[in-house]
């Protein structure tokens, strides 16, 4: 087993690593910003280290600063949790050639899935089903794009092939638009991305956000923790998260597990990664593959029984999957609501100090979360303070027991968006299992 863990990254996902760390009896380094040297994880680390002022640019994106941190620990490896650096290419490869252990796929493999030109060739080669789109950029034949959009068919989205998060992308629905929306496009991708690369993909007006959760160890062997749905989303920013997904083709579902399996095996997966795709009549499309642990994680933790941060950290000590796939047995369902620092109905971000903060408890109730009374939420990061799953022996259970613990939980001195989630959990058209990706912007506009 790895002996020494540095962890790249603060808040709620780097206590959840150094747990995990403790429990395998690995010892662990904190990196942190100046205002965040109070935070639960580095109190609580065996050594802490300093990597640079508040701004992310100069501290949690400073790669230089990281490996220099784990040179003077003699840390054996780096754990990027999500978001920062735990998507970039150039950072894993960097990690790996200054002799340190990647907690991750290799750096080809996140930069082959990255973009999503190449992500998207790579998964059609492997049997996952794909939107219909480009099968490739788009290039500077007029005439050729025209008629590629011809083929796809109206209406159409423009992405860019190094976009994420929601950024670059644009819907068109006449061939009028389409050349200036390229360019437009393109234009928007080089300034946030350094990439211009946009491709074509049909537009689908009513789909859902369903993904596929898969471990592999590299040596051959890849399992999946089944699906989730995260269409509840705003600014395609997911809100709440439930596993497994609800109304689902049987035969749909287990022929994406099977191709995701396979996909993970052909492009030399290694770790913890996430398949995403659109679902919409009866049919998957894949998006795009998240390459390394993601927020709602743990509700897949709850219905598999496997621990994934542990998963990851056997995977990177270079031993196999801990179980099979005929081990897992799948048991009920999960909900995960994101408890984020900001106003809940103009969600602007809201910073500040925590007065007092009371965690819910109960029999199938888990808090992921860094604060503690009289902690200050800084305005420099993403405003996620906190995850509240709820775990049931089926989807109503599950909601029922997330209502109580939503009632439950205190969080005072800064604004959240818990009552947003009070509201959601009780909504008849969201308990029916009524929704799509835009159910949740259509809900704030009319009843939030």
């Amino acid at each position: 087993m790895i002996e020494k863990v540095l962890i790249a990254n603060r808040g709620e996902i780097a206590l959840r690593i150094l747990r995990a760390c403790k429990e395998l009896g690995i010892q662990t380094v904190a990196v942190h910003s100046k205002v965040d040297r109070d935070l639960m994880h580095v109190r609580m680390a065996d050594e802490a280290v300093c990597i640079g002022p508040d701004s992310p640019a100069d501290s949690y994106l400073n790669i230089p600063a990281i490996i220099a941190a784990a040179e003077v620990t003699d840390s054996v490896a780096i754990h990027p949790g999500y978001g920062f650096l735990a998507e970039n290419a150039d950072f894993a490869e960097q990690v790996e050639k200054s002799g340190f252990t990647f907690i991750g796929p290799s750096h080809d493999v996140i930069r082959l899935m990255g973009n999503k030109v190449s992500a998207i060739q790579a998964m059609a080669k492997a049997g996952v089903p794909t939107v219909p789109g480009s099968d490739g950029p788009v290039t500077n034949n007029n005439d050729r794009t025209l008629a590629i959009a011809h083929k796809i068919g109206y209406p159409i989205m423009i992405k860019a092939a190094s976009g994420g998060g929601g950024r670059g992308m644009k819907a068109v629905h006449s061939e009028a638009d389409l050349l200036n929306s390229i360019q437009i496009t393109q234009s928007e991708a080089k300034a946030a991305f350094g990439d211009d690369t946009v491709y074509l993909e049909k537009f689908l007006d009513k789909p859902r956000h369903v993904e596929v959760q898969i471990l592999a160890d590299g040596q051959g062997n890849a399992i999946h923790l089944g699906d989730r749905d995260c269409s509840l989303q705003r600014r395609h920013q997911k809100v709440l998260e439930e596993a497994p997904a609800p109304n689902i083709d049987e035969s749909a579902r287990q022929a994406v597990f099977d191709a995701c399996i396979k996909a993970s095996i052909d492009i030399g997966y290694k770790g913890a990664g996430t398949f995403e795709f659109l679902y919409q009549d009866d049919q998957f499309c894949f998006i795009e593959m998240n390459t390394r642990v993601q927020v709602e994680h743990p509700i897949s933790e709850m219905i598999s029984g496997i621990d994934i941060v542990k998963e990851q950290l056997r995977i990177a000590s270079g031993l196999p999957l801990s179980v099979s796939q005929k081990d897992i047995r799948f048991s009920g369902h999960a909900i995960e609501c994101r408890i984020n620092a900001e106003d809940p109905q103009t969600f602007i971000p809201s910073p500040g100090t925590v007065k007092h903060f009371h965690i819910p408890g109960g029999y199938g109730v888990r808090v992921d979360s860094h604060l503690f009374s009289g902690y200050k939420v800084p305005p420099y990061y993403d405003s996620l303070i906190g995850k509240l799953i709820t775990h049931g022996e089926d989807r109503e259970s599950a909601l029922n027991r997330m209502k109580v613990a939503l009632d439950e939980l205190v969080i005072e001195g800064i604004k959240t968006n818990v009552p947003l989630h009070r509201k959601l959990v009780r909504d008849t058209g969201f308990r029916q299992k009524k929704f799509t990706i835009h159910y949740l912007e259509e809900l704030i506009k009319t009843k939030v």
